[in-house]
């Protein structure tokens, strides 16, 4: 709506100081970003080529308004009004989105060891959990994606990753609609002392 545009363009005009685009350190003055595990994923997600529409791979230095606009069309909630069609595409692209979070690589493939690296930085907050636990913890869920989207494998056979039409049969049933939302967009939730 136009009201929602206009609440992201003050956000946008707050996390820029007033200037005509946002650079990745301007999320630095985000509280409820700062202590968030997997931060640096997140804020790259922003400055993705490939969650910003772009041809092109690899990550933007910095993004306009229009580009946040974009970003942030991501994390919309559904409407009354969406047909099956549009709610198909709708949850396709909010999983896209998380996909390109986990893909850092942009080779089209979920691998092992990025999988253990998001794994271990969502558990890096826990002084009880060592390394070794949160490696065997991405281990497994690796060897589940493979059973759900493979089926039974030969001893021979290696799981090379998780395609993008792995991760939609992974998320089949789980309603990511309504569970993708962003927190700190409260205009209100930011400190005026810049």
């Amino acid at each position: 709506t136009s009201e929602q545009i206009e609440h992201l363009h003050r956000r946008f005009k707050q996390l820029s100081q007033d200037q005509l685009t946002i650079r990745k350190e301007n999320f630095d003055s985000i509280p409820d970003l700062e202590f968030n595990p997997i931060r640096g994923k997140i804020v790259h997600a922003f400055f993705d080529k490939r969650n910003l529409r772009q041809e092109s791979d690899g990550l933007a230095d910095e993004i306009n308004f229009e580009d946040f606009l974009t970003i942030m069309s991501y994390f919309r909630p559904i409407e009354m009004n969406m047909d099956e069609e549009q709610l198909d595409r709708f949850r396709k692209e909010k999983l896209k989105f998380l996909f390109h979070m986990y893909d850092s690589d942009h080779d089209g493939k979920i691998t092992l060891q990025e999988y253990r690296n998001v794994v271990e930085e969502l558990l890096s907050g826990n002084p009880h959990l060592e390394k070794e636990s949160a490696r065997s913890i991405a281990d497994g869920a690796m060897m589940e994606a493979a059973s759900i989207c493979v089926g039974q494998m030969g001893p021979d056979q290696v799981y090379e990753g998780i395609t993008f039409e792995d991760f939609l049969k992974m998320w089949q049933g789980i309603d990511i609609e309504t569970k993708m939302h962003v927190r700190f967009l409260n205009v209100d939730t930011i400190a005026h002392d810049y």
